[in-house]
């Protein structure tokens, strides 16, 4: 890794994009206000800008942005919007590009890209017939999830029919696309990817049925370990089979792969983050810490991954 002394030097306005209109604008605001305050520390040029500004785009013209961090979850900063701009612009950003981003915020169509290519990952399909849920009764147990939404907003466990019912209605506030998706019994675990480097694997313990928006932003009762009960060899798999779905999508730079362990050792992929939180309780900080290295060296890893 090259001197990060080094790297900081070539930012001359770093422009961390945050925020935004989608249904994790609060998570998005607290990641993009630590990564400022990181950049701002290690004095690096920086300015926090809204994506919801209606005056975006002449707001990146005007402050004369050399680069972008991209700190917006969900629709609109991992869907490969925000990143078309940026590139009509000639700004270099952080994390995927345009294509891969199009991909991989789809749950359904990642899902058929990984079976395509034997990555495990559960069955499921999505909903289209409204008017006869019970089309899709020999998946459940199962989960219900909106197809481009992230922090568990929308998802739902269901157990029979009734539920399952419901489950639709409520992710249906949220996409028009709905993912029912067969239930996986196991442990939770989180691989993240640095410069398609492999970071520590991390067991959640949460206290829900399952690894919720509760658990993740405002219970402190969810647990997360470095998991070392792994085999090495079981390691070597896990770690193979997160760097290919991540990068069968075509992501790069940074992002974490979401994977349930089931009873009989085996991994299941569930999903790609491509714009990893970065508050205190997200999980991509604490794989790094574990490597040593800190939020703040963190932050400017990432941004050395910039690029358009």
């Amino acid at each position: 890794m090259k001197n990060l002394d080094i790297i900081s030097a070539k930012f001359k306005k770093v422009a961390v994009l945050y925020g935004g209109d989608s249904s994790e604008r609060d998570v998005s605001l607290v990641s993009g206000n630590r990564i400022y305050q990181s950049l701002t520390k290690q004095n690096i040029p920086s300015i926090l800008i809204d994506t919801k500004d209606s005056n975006l785009i002449n707001t990146l013209k005007d402050k004369s942005i050399s680069h972008a961090f991209i700190a917006v979850h969900g629709k609109g900063g991992e869907d490969g919007q925000l990143q078309a701009l940026l590139e009509f612009l000639q700004i270099p950003y952080t994390g995927s590009n345009v294509k891969s981003l199009a991909i991989s915020i789809d749950k359904y169509k990642s899902k058929l890209i990984w079976r395509s290519i034997g990555v495990t990952t559960p069955k499921g399909t999505l909903i289209t017939q409204v008017d006869d849920l019970s089309a899709y009764q020999h998946y459940i147990p199962a989960f219900v999830k909106p197809c481009e939404e992230g922090s568990s907003i929308g998802v739902n466990k269901v157990n029979n029919l009734d539920e399952l019912h419901t489950a639709y209605k409520q992710a249906r506030q949220y996409n028009q696309d709905i993912l029912i998706e067969e239930f996986i019994l196991g442990r939770e675990l989180t691989v993240g990817i640095l410069n398609n480097t492999v970071l520590p694997t991390l067991q959640i313990k949460s206290k829900a049925e399952f690894y919720d928006y509760e658990a993740k932003y405002n219970t402190d009762s969810t647990e997360y370990i470095v998991d070392n009960s792994l085999t090495a060899l079981q390691q070597q798999k896990l770690n193979r089979l997160a760097l290919r779905a991540f990068n069968s999508l075509g992501c790069s730079g940074w992002g974490r792969v979401d994977v349930i362990e089931d009873a009989n050792g085996e991994f299941w992929v569930l999903e790609v983050n491509t714009v990893p939180g970065m508050s205190e309780k997200s999980l991509m900080p604490m794989a790094a810490n574990v490597l040593g290295m800190n939020f703040d060296q963190l932050v400017l890893t990432i941004l050395a991954t910039a690029k358009n």
